[in-house]
């Protein structure tokens, strides 16, 4: 972490020493001020202590700026919360253009936002980096699915009848809220008065702790008790489920029913036969995707952080359900991550930080697969550019996981909303290809080899299919298609109820229930000795959400430079700095002529932007009147690591060399024209540094530098 960045991120510790001396303050303050009324209860105690009513009078305007100083103190250090200057920060996204809402000119729809050039560019390259981290370098399968679904695949999922938030309405208006955010808000909000007892403090801190495994009945109870009420000042209804999914016709006769995914793992899982073909029948293997998602949010806001569509990044590694050991395990055991499990969250406990081999040690990660799928997305994001101490892995609570996981674990980065869940880890059994096996009637099922035969039991259903003609006519074929499609544990099931109560049901295609008898179905079981065994795959998921990850780094990598003034400083305007890696900045470098209407000016400009061109290094041209310190402040702006100034010594044969300014330092070198596009792929690619950069090439002091400002 730079030096410019540590004043973002607050320790526990901290925050509570200052909540500790903030309330021994008021108290002193509180006694003072009653002090002082009662001394003043009349004339004649108001005359008799004069003298200490002056002096007390003089402690209670201290304690007073005291308390207002260590009040300003204590909000900073909240240990959760990104300290930046929100309002700047947004103020740079829209004026570079970012981020921009859809369709702005017809009005803004909420929850809809498009990238601008520089935010494309920085999601291309977040995109790049995370194939390479996990496709390339695991040899993973990319497939690219559609996003409009059938329903039948989301009612096998779950998601037609699971896939809710809990909502509220206004009882007035009609303005629809989400339950859980609205409760989360009024915390926030209470919590941020530094005037609030410290018994509801406490309260609301608990609350805000549990408030993802609240039902609606524990929502509801809240709501009613702390008597929050909608934005107009409104009653709120009883929060009731609410189904993100948008639903659509298929075809002109909108009989066909069909739904935009809420995520990308379907298309891989209803794949998974054509990847195991592919992968020559070999396990573990792992697909991924690249694609979007929708989700219908009930009241989006914080800007990207919660919209209706949005890009995911999904791995789903399958491996045998009894054996979810990780080839590449030892390479990442050492890793050390912040974790925040179940126990320690229901204890009130933060979270701690331990070794990925004390992790599965101590229990608090169950498998291999899982922990090495966490440690690998912390050097993901790390290389991204977050920050160390904004990263967490926190641990669902049983309450809340997801209906398809067993375990979940949340990559969450701290902004100045507070922790966001960025990337989830979750295991999700066989739980997937078991109700799409289901569902489809298709196995979706691996094959093991034993080492050795074995003997095993299996058992054969055996149908009458005489009889059953004669009394099920037409329906016969669809009862018998259902009944071999069995697995041996519904046959197991099926023999004990026909044996116990005489007849079991079975579901045909078209939903009707038919009851079978042992006129018509018997089971038999028998011994065969096999080689192998059939079994469905266990799945392990990290699923990345692209626009909060692209959201946080921007957030982590923001500051502001302490300016010195001069003559091209822009008033009112923060020298802000994204100090964004140079894997996933918009652009490597700027070129930046300072006459750009030259005939040798341009004539350098071409050759230095042809030979970053034939290195495949990005990069931007500003040719504009303004100073180079203002050039160089709109190049820190949108995060461009390294600047090339084509300056009076570039356009003399006998020097021929050009400027190169690193972003965070401003230091500025003076580089050969032949070599500056080697230098910077050098940079970019990881295979010098900047330090070491400086002590090959001559330094160049110019006064636009100082002009922009030095970092801290």
């Amino acid at each position: 972490m730079s030096e410019h960045q540590k004043d973002k991120v607050s320790s526990v510790e901290r925050f509570n020493q200052l909540s500790t001396t903030l309330q021994d303050t008021k108290k002193t303050l509180n006694t003072a001020l009653e002090e002082i009324k009662v001394l003043k209860s009349s004339v004649e105690s108001k005359e008799q202590n004069k003298d200490r009513i002056t002096d007390l009078g003089k402690e209670i305007t201290a304690l007073q700026a005291q308390v207002n100083s260590l009040t300003k103190e204590w909000r900073k250090a909240d240990p959760d919360r990104l300290h930046i200057d929100r309002k700047e920060f947004d103020g740079l996204l829209n004026r570079r253009s970012f981020v921009i809402p859809s369709f702005e000119i017809y009005g803004q729809t909420a929850g809809l936002y498009d990238y601008g050039p520089p935010a494309c560019a920085v999601k291309t390259n977040v995109l790049n980096l995370w194939r390479q981290h996990f496709v390339l370098s695991e040899n993973m399968l990319e497939v690219d699915c559609v996003c409009l679904t059938p329903e039948p695949v989301f009612k096998a999922s779950g998601h037609v009848e699971r896939f809710t938030d809990f909502m509220v309405k206004d009882e007035a208006n009609g303005e629809c809220y989400r339950a859980d955010k609205l409760l989360e808000e009024f915390c926030d909000s209470q919590l941020s008065d530094p005037n609030i007892s410290q018994t509801l403090s406490d309260e609301l801190t608990l609350v805000k702790k549990h408030i993802d495994s609240y039902g609606e009945k524990e929502l509801g109870q809240h709501i009613v008790k702390y008597n929050i009420l909608s934005e107009a000042g409104n009653k709120l209804s009883d929060p009731y489920r609410y189904n993100l999914m948008f639903s659509t016709p298929i075809g002109p006769t909108g009989k066909i029913t069909g739904y935009l995914r809420p995520e990308t793992a379907q298309g891989i899982f209803v794949n998974f036969k054509m990847l195991y073909d592919y992968n020559g029948n070999r396990m573990p293997f792992a697909g991924a995707t690249v694609g979007q998602a929708f989700r219908n949010e009930i009241s989006p806001r914080s800007g990207l952080l919660r919209v209706r569509e949005f890009t995911l990044a999904e791995v789903e590694h399958f491996c045998h359900p009894d054996d979810k050991s990780h080839p590449k395990y030892d390479s990442v055991k050492n890793v050390v991550v912040k974790l925040l499990s179940r126990e320690a969250q229901t204890a009130g406990q933060a979270a701690s930080e331990q070794t990925i081999q004390q992790a599965m040690a101590n229990k608090n990660i169950l498998n291999e697969t899982h922990a090495y799928f966490i440690a690998r997305t912390q050097l993901f994001l790390l290389e991204c550019g977050v920050l160390p101490t904004g990263l967490r892995f926190r641990q669902h609570l049983s309450t809340e996981m997801a209906h398809y996981a067993s375990d979940c674990w949340d990559a969450e980065l701290l902004t100045s909303y507070g922790w966001i869940e960025c990337v989830g880890i979750a295991d999700r059994s066989c739980f997937d290809l078991e109700q799409h096996t289901k569902h489809a009637k298709v196995d979706l099922t691996a094959y093991e080899l034993f080492s050795e035969p074995k003997l095993s039991t299996t058992i054969d259903a055996n149908l009458d299919k005489k009889k059953m003609s004669t009394l099920y006519g037409k329906k016969t074929g669809a009862i018998i298609k259902q009944v071999n499609s069995l697995g041996q544990v519904d046959r197991q099931a099926y023999k004990s109820k026909l044996e116990s109560q005489g007849q079991v049901n079975v579901t045909i295609d078209d939903g009707e229930v038919i009851s079978l008898n042992k006129d018509v179905l018997t089971f038999t079981e028998k011994q065969v000795r096999t080689n192998g065994r059939n079994y469905v795959p266990s799945v392990i998921e990290p699923s990345f959400g692209i626009g909060r990850i692209i959201y946080c780094v921007l957030e982590h990598s923001y500051w502001v430079r302490k300016t010195i003034g001069g003559a091209d400083e822009e008033k009112g305007v923060p020298r802000a700095v994204l100090s964004l890696p140079p894997t996933i900045a918009p652009y490597k470098a700027a070129v930046l002529p300072i006459q750009h209407n030259d005939k040798e000016y341009i004539k350098v400009t071409n050759q230095v932007i042809s030979n970053l061109t034939k290195n495949t290094i990005s990069y931007r041209v500003d040719t504009s009147g303004q100073s180079i310190g203002r050039r160089y402040c709109r190049c820190d702006d949108i995060g461009i690591p390294y600047v090339i100034t084509v300056d009076s010594q570039s356009v003399d044969a006998s020097d021929a060399s050009v400027t190169l300014r690193e972003r965070d330092s401003c230091e500025q070198l003076r580089v050969p024209i032949h070599e500056i596009a080697d230098v910077i792929a050098q940079l970019v690619n990881h295979q010098t540094s900047w330090n070491d950069t400086k002590e090959k090439y001559p330094t160049q002091k110019q006064t636009a530098s100082e002009q922009v400002g030095k970092g801290k």
